[in-house]
């Protein structure tokens, strides 16, 4: 009966932490808890026919003051050593002192009792006390010095069957597509840790087999799909490194390294579209975020400083840089942009944000990878520009189960050769979600955009002649809490904004365990 749990948790404890301490701090530690409590099986201190045993088991059956094991027994037929039998006596004493102050009463006789016991085991309480005291003593000392207080573990697994069909957009209205079904996988692991409780350092790994947009079989970027992200070799490679901490109350600052591109960090007003990797939401690159918020980027690196004046409203600004670890190119020679957007609720059911991004491009590429050829490479290959872009997000929650949210991106773009010439891009979405369509945490959407499309070129050449649309639908089910299916179709009309296209049809069905 007296073998309470407590009886025992200085040893449950120091065991528990084994592997926070060194092992000579715990070595000692063991020892000198073997030498105070040694295995019952040779040892009967107290015997459960003595009057302490007795007295004990009239104050536990009458007041509760020990729980017992997790059988619900007290295993009272079992002999124990006075250093077991005190840590049960000093927990009852510790409860009663408790229901004392809630004004129970204990009988005079009662109170004699606890004296006596008191009195006979004095030693061996104190023994007792004094070993919770140093294990709380050294608790604290351990969670001040050791290197992270938490280290957590999560990811995600998405597989994904998709399909394409329909014209090749090169231009010859006669060519098909070599339709065919694919496979594939992406894997991400999360490792997040935090330093004070307000910061927090994330490293993610990934590998995927996705090679991207088909192989190239559409020669075209409106047919790229949201999961084609980061390495595509089956290695596991860490694809974001990203710190943040706060500055005060309003002002957060964010480290990256193999950063993805300016949305990461920003809010795009598209919740139930966007995702990161394409784990969620839209099936296609487009619908997922105004294109601009991409521009330029693979793996790049750099800092962003996130103000908040309030819950509702918020200024971003960020640098990024792709070549950050070349001592040729560095933070500011080779490929890079500067982005600043305000985010702001004016009123309760409608955010709005505008966003400028400012990018320089050697190799001429804007790296969107949607939309047109000549809207990722308005003057060709290898001839260096710099560009300006300007975005406009609308989020309109109707009503709990309605959203609405939409964009226009403008981009300018300007050689810096020695060749004077510009070029003018644009880009919009209208994207309805239905949040628990049917039942619960399930979501279906409709999008209808324009991928970016050159609208004025001083190379006539390179100037879109026709205008392509994106139509996209999906449904979002969570099977369980951590597997989510999602279909999707996406049905493009003059893909490349080439009016000698015909249509072409790309189908997905995504399944993601979350972990």
């Amino acid at each position: 009966m007296l073998r309470s749990f407590l009886a025992i948790k200085p040893l449950i404890l120091l065991t528990a932490l084994a592997v926070f301490l060194p092992v000579p701090v715990f070595a000692a530690t063991e020892e000198a808890i073997t030498a105070e409590i040694t295995s019952v099986s040779r040892l009967s201190d107290v015997e459960p026919t003595d009057w302490e045993i007795i007295a004990l088991r009239s104050l536990i059956e009458r007041y509760g003051c020990i729980t017992g094991y997790s059988d619900n027994t007290y295993q009272g037929n079992v002999s124990l050593t006075r250093n077991e039998f005190a840590a049960a006596l000093n927990t009852c004493i510790n409860a009663l002192n408790q229901q004392l102050e809630n004004q129970f009463q204990l009988t005079q006789a009662e109170i004699a009792t606890i004296q006596r016991l008191q009195t006979e085991f004095t030693t061996e309480l104190t023994i007792v006390q004094s070993r919770l005291t140093a294990l709380e003593e050294n608790t604290k000392n351990l969670q001040s010095q050791q290197f992270s207080p938490t280290m957590k573990l999560g990811g995600s697994f998405v597989a994904v069957v998709s399909g394409l069909t329909g014209d090749r957009a090169d231009g010859n209205p006669d060519t098909e597509i070599d339709s065919n079904i694919a496979f594939n996988y992406r894997t991400r692991l999360n490792l997040t840790t935090s330093f004070s409780g307000r910061d927090r350092l994330l490293i993610r790994l990934q590998s995927s087999n996705r090679v991207p947009n088909f192989n190239g079989a559409s020669a075209t970027d409106m047919t790229r799909l949201s999961f084609e992200v980061g390495n595509t070799n089956d290695n596991l490679t860490v694809n974001l490194l990203e710190y943040r901490f706060p500055v005060g109350e309003k002002l957060n600052f964010y480290l990256f390294a193999n950063a993805t591109s300016h949305h990461y960090y920003t809010n795009v007003l598209n919740p139930y579209f966007a995702s990161f990797g394409g784990a969620k939401g839209s099936p296609s690159r487009f619908l997922e975020r105004n294109p601009i918020y991409r521009i330029g980027f693979i793996s790049p690196a750099g800092v962003v400083a996130s103000y908040r004046f309030n819950p509702d409203t918020r200024l971003d600004v960020g640098y990024l840089a792709e070549n950050s670890n070349n001592t040729d190119a560095g933070l500011f020679g080779g490929t890079y942009s500067a982005l600043a957007q305000f985010t702001f609720k004016p009123t309760q059911n409608l955010d709005l944000s505008f966003t400028y991004l400012h990018h320089y491009s050697p190799d001429g590429n804007l790296l969107h990878r949607t939309g047109s050829n000549f809207a990722n490479l308005p003057f060709g290959i290898g001839v260096p520009l710099t560009s300006n872009s300007y975005g406009v997000q609308a989020l309109w929650r109707v009503t709990p189960k309605v959203a609405v949210s939409s964009w226009l991106g403008y981009m300018t773009a300007n050689r810096v050769d020695c060749v004077s010439g510009n070029a003018d891009i644009i880009n919009y979405a209208v994207n309805l979600a239905f949040p628990d369509l049917f039942t619960k945490n399930a979501v279906g959407g409709l999008g209808l955009g324009m991928p970016p499309k050159t609208i004025n070129n001083t190379i006539a050449s390179r100037q879109d002649t026709g205008t392509g649309l994106h139509l996209e639908a999906f449904y979002q089910y969570h099977l369980t809490e951590n597997i989510t299916l999602i279909l999707g179709v996406i049905y493009l009309t003059n893909p490349n904004h080439n009016h000698l296209n015909k249509d072409i049809f790309v189908g997905t069905f995504r399944t993601v365990f979350n972990f």
